[in-house]
């Protein structure tokens, strides 16, 4: 296969992978994981309401549910919005089509995922073969799982693309014979950096870079200096940030629990939810284990074997640090594809081309059939997160949108999840009870999609029902 048909291949899937996530590229922010969709989507929707500031961004929850403290300005202090500032610049180009905050930043998140299929395949073909980059691609754009989460508002296909093309140029650095190794390595350490600030669990990632680096510049006094160099510029930025937002308390959600609550790890629940319940159902739809089997026992040089073996470390490591969260919510597992799709390539590679004991014709067309029966069994239990399943807070978001002034803070109960509070456009409480003192804290509006419940109807006996029918209800609290 010469360079060309490698270069056109990684073209088509990347436009492939582009296609499928366009899919429901309009749906309202309330599928899976709207919750953390629609808090990511608050951020960049309050930069064109109050002005961009990345040092200051801030949602719509005004509650103590994330940090335990009062959050009466909204401050969202968790990774440095990166993401939702694309999201606006997007916004501000498309504005005059009608294009929405929540579409811009999906488009950001495709073409982050375009980026790390690229990427992604550069890095198989190096590190394998042709195949195997060409392999890496095609899962990581094609498998349902990461179909979805490559569309999502989520802050994770930017950190993944980020961390690839780190891996990209540090790889360049490796292989350069003269002076441009340290300025290719100086860009890796900032497309590290960044990788980092959208997200410090992209530290699982980055692990191969340290083999890179010592592969190509080795142990002196000199290369020892810009080792320094390079790991300030590339933790630098996160530390700075994370000495920032210790002055918002408030805006700062616990986060401690992600990593080994309720003792987890290495439990049963532990190895069922990751190996079992999310690897071998929903990324690779059961057939698809054993692809990746043979790719983790595929044979090959031990250039190669080293970068498979830190990448395979960095995953490893990543579920066993980050537990709890891992267990705790599907999405963690973003970090993970670019792995997966790499021992699949391989596991490909040896199916494609197998061993003189296999029928080639026969082995490659199992092969057909095993990614057919991925993919299928995957998107079988995936589609269901495309689905809204509580139409009733859109409508709802609609009618409060209408009459509501927009500076109004609102109660929008829905068990403390802010999906239904994203629906109304304003900020407020996504929980009920202590109505008074929220009151005093500004709340102007009720609205509830529990109409008839015993809080809607002591509200509606002393203040004023402006909407009530059997899927929501609206209250002015005046």
């Amino acid at each position: 296969m010469n360079d060309r048909i490698f270069l056109l291949s990684i073209v088509l899937i990347s436009v492939l992978g582009a296609i499928f996530r366009l899919y429901k590229i309009e749906s309202p922010v309330a599928d899976w994981h709207s919750w953390r969709q629609a808090d990511t989507a608050a951020v960049a929707r309050n930069f064109l309401r109050f002005g961009v500031d990345p040092l200051r961004p801030r949602y719509d929850d005004l509650s103590n549910i994330q940090s335990g403290k009062d959050n009466p300005m909204g401050y969202r202090m968790v990774e440095f919005p990166l993401y939702q500032v694309f999201g606006v610049v997007v916004y501000r180009m498309f504005e005059s089509f009608g294009i929405s905050i929540e579409k811009s930043l999906r488009i950001v998140s495709i073409i982050a995922s375009v980026v790390s299929i690229g990427a992604l395949g550069w890095l198989g073909k190096e590190f394998g073969n042709k195949v195997i980059g060409i392999g890496s691609a095609f899962f990581f754009a094609i498998l349902p799982f990461n179909v979805f989460y490559g569309r999502a508002i989520l802050p994770e296909p930017l950190m993944v693309a980020l961390s690839l093309v780190s891996l990209v140029f540090a790889h360049i650095s490796r292989i350069d014979k003269g002076h441009k190794a340290y300025i290719f390595a100086v860009i890796s350490a900032i497309f590290a950096s960044l990788a980092l600030l959208v997200k410090p669990f992209a530290i699982f990632l980055l692990i191969p870079l340290a083999w890179m680096f010592l592969a190509r510049f080795r142990c002196s006094l000199r290369s020892i200096a810009f080792y320094v160099i390079i790991f300030g510029i590339s933790i630098g930025p996160l530390f700075l940030w994370r000495q920032w937002i210790a002055n918002f308390p408030e805006g700062i959600p616990a986060y401690t629990w992600l990593l080994n609550e309720g003792n987890i790890r290495f439990k049963g629940a532990w190895f069922y939810w990751l190996f079992a319940e999310r690897i071998g159902k929903l990324i690779l739809g059961y057939w698809g284990v054993a692809v990746f089997v043979i790719g983790l026992l595929r044979k090959e040089s031990i250039h190669y074997r080293i970068w498979s073996f830190f990448l395979l470390l960095g995953s490893l490591l990543y579920l066993i640090v980050i537990a709890r969260g891992n267990v705790q919510h599907d999405y963690y597992q973003i970090l993970l594809l670019p792995c997966v799709s790499f021992f699949l390539a391989k596991g490909a590679n040896v199916f494609l081309y197998p061993p003189e004991v296999f029928h080639k014709t026969i082995s490659r067309l199992l092969f057909i059939a095993v990614i057919a029966f991925t993919c299928a069994f995957s998107w079988y239990h995936v589609r269901g997160f495309y689905w809204i399943n509580k139409p009733e807070i859109i409508e709802a978001g609609k009618v409060i949108h209408a009459i509501a002034p927009l500076d109004a803070k609102v109660i929008a109960p829905y068990n403390g999840d802010t999906t239904f509070l994203y629906q109304t456009k304003r900020q407020g409480w996504p929980i009920g009870f202590d109505i008074e003192q929220k009151i005093d804290q500004g709340a102007t509006y009720y609205i509830t999609i529990s109409p008839f419940d015993a809080e809607t109807e002591d509200l509606a006996n002393r203040y004023s029902l402006l909407v009530r029918n059997d899927r929501f209800a609206i209250i002015e609290l005046k």
